[in-house]
């Protein structure tokens, strides 16, 4: 009970890939080095938006007539068709936000916000956990794929600053999209990735809650990289996160979503070798009493972007070195059920914003709601698939130079002209 791997095992230290990583000199030391007067490195930020979110209700389709016929109580209001408060935002003269997507609209006028629509995976499931799995492996159908496709992008594109801190998920567990032999941390705050150690490594505890670096327990992992733990521990305190003061003018939305942006904003700012941030947002299963202009989808929608765009305008000098990517694992369909909800559909929305994005536009080819338009004659059709927005930010933002790498076994496509 008093071996390494009980000590990892037990106390959740994953520091899987870190020994290749933290040889002499320190990691300390390298990424104290790496942030002096150094090109500052290319960051994606994946917000996974658990639970299905409705894109059709998100941003709306008002020029098309169908819409309403298939929601009679749900369909938002067209611009100028009600209050301002309930009606959806123009975008493009068919297209229109939520209005509780309201802090999305100067975003999306100033060219930094683009919108992806009848967007998602093409596997036909309706569940949730087995589309999250698809989505974050980033190979729809498959079951038995192993590492997520992040990691995969870290694998494929080795950092040669060997950060630590490359790959973080603010969350308990590390999210299944990171997962792999590369080296990712997950902790719930930067204040809790912290040890307290005893005599021996039966004495180890924690001291809050030292959440999981991704597992690999094998007994040589603790002696390898024991000290350099430490030090990454000592390197998080001196960013000093009780201290830390967003930009002029921000504030974050209350609650776990917008305390996480918030602590990834901090991240980023300390430029302690932060490429890939993680985190996400649940509440989208919305199955009765949805709402239109107003209601529960409303006001996760308000959180949603509020906090989005609060974490935006906190990197707002280094909007051109960071992308923002929403994501959920299936839209809702496109007829309202019984209960003034929507049930488990197919396509939906991603949300895209960064100062290398060509914002400003929908993309994605509408496939038009009318009833022989529709997936399975109920849900919005998919145009764009997932891994081809995926690739495409890979490639173009994080330069990644082979996307099958990332996404095997897949004729990667592309979204031609979204990363400038």
């Amino acid at each position: 009970m008093s071996t390494r791997r009980f000590f990892l095992k037990s106390t959740g230290i994953a520091l899987a890939g870190l020994g290749a990583a933290t040889q002499s000199p320190s990691f300390l030391a390298r990424t104290l080095a790496q942030t002096s007067g150094a090109k500052r490195r290319k960051v994606l930020i994946a917000i996974f938006q658990r639970g299905a979110m409705d894109g059709l209700n998100a941003v709306v389709p008002y020029g098309e007539s169908a819409y309403y016929d298939l929601r009679p109580t749900l369909a938002v209001p067209a611009p100028g068709k009600g209050d301002a408060a309930t009606s959806a935002i123009n975008l493009d003269g068919f297209f229109g936000l939520h209005p509780a997507l309201q802090s999305f609209k100067q975003l999306f006028d100033d060219k930094q916000l683009a919108i992806v629509h009848a967007v998602g995976s093409p596997d036909s499931t309706r569940s949730h956990f087995d589309a999250q799995d698809y989505m974050e492996s980033g190979t729809p159908g498959v079951k038995s794929t192993t590492d997520g496709w992040l990691n995969r992008y870290l694998q494929a594109k080795p950092d040669p600053k060997n950060s630590v801190f490359r790959a973080v998920a603010m969350s308990a567990n590390l999210p299944r999209a990171l997962q792999g032999r590369a080296p990712s941390v997950a902790m719930n705050r930067i204040n809790d990735f912290d040890i307290r150690t005893g005599s021996g490594d039966a004495g180890a505890k924690m001291q809050g809650g030292f959440e999981s670096m991704y597992a690999q327990t094998v007994d040589k992992a603790l002696a390898g990289t024991g000290k350099e733990t430490f030090e990454a521990v000592k390197l998080l305190k001196d960013i000093n996160p009780a201290q830390y003061k967003e930009a002029p003018g921000v504030v974050y939305p209350r609650g776990r979503f917008g305390e996480g942006l918030r602590q990834i904003a901090q991240l980023v700012k300390s430029d302690i070798g932060l490429e890939i941030g993680f985190t996400d947002v649940g509440g989208w299963d919305t199955h009765a009493n949805q709402g239109a202009g107003q209601g529960q989808l409303a006001q996760r929608l308000v959180e949603f972007s509020q906090g989005i765009s609060a974490l935006y305008a906190d990197l707002k000098t280094q909007a051109d070195d960071v992308v923002i990517l929403t994501m959920t694992e299936f839209g809702r369909t496109a007829k309202e059920n019984g209960n003034r909800g929507t049930d488990h559909g197919h396509a939906s929305v991603m949300f895209v914003l960064g100062g290398s994005i060509s914002g400003g536009k929908v993309y994605g080819k509408w496939p038009g709601l009318k009833p022989s338009d529709l997936n399975e004659g109920r849900d919005l059709a998919l145009t764009t698939d997932f891994r081809d927005v995926f690739a495409e930010i890979a490639k173009s933002h994080l330069g990644a130079t082979d996307a099958s790498a990332i996404f095997p076994k897949y004729g990667i496509q592309g979204l031609k002209g979204i990363v400038r």
